[in-house]
């Protein structure tokens, strides 16, 4: 079983950052793959950005320059740092890991940008 806690979501105003964690456990061995989809309030859930075992990232084009997914040397945890944000960007933002088959995710954590 695998276990992903989100962490780092909240309140911000246009234009300004955040950093989202998304730190896993359990049965962690052999991971393919982390990301992050993004669901805003009466829409369908969207894919925003993928790493890969070997270290290979993409994003949508709509955060492509503004957002950057890493993670630790460990490779359990995956971070979103999320710049330059805009009300459009305002969801819950959940983290999801893709491993032998199967894909696990997290609860999520909300992002709202707002003046």
């Amino acid at each position: 079983q695998v276990q992903l806690v989100e962490s780092g979501g909240g309140l911000v105003q246009p234009g300004g950052s955040l950093r989202l964690s998304c730190a896993a456990s359990g049965s962690i061995d052999s991971i393919n793959a982390m990301g992050w989809y993004r669901q805003a309030s009466g829409k369908q859930r969207e894919w925003v950005a993928t790493i890969t075992s070997r270290g290979s990232t993409s994003y949508i084009d709509s955060v492509k320059g503004r957002f950057t997914i890493s993670r630790d040397n460990a490779k359990t945890t995956v971070y979103l740092q999320m710049n330059s944000l805009k009300p459009e960007d305002t969801a819950v933002y959940l983290c999801n890991l893709f491993r032998r088959g199967r894909t696990y995710w997290g609860q999520g954590t909300q992002v709202t940008v707002s003046s």
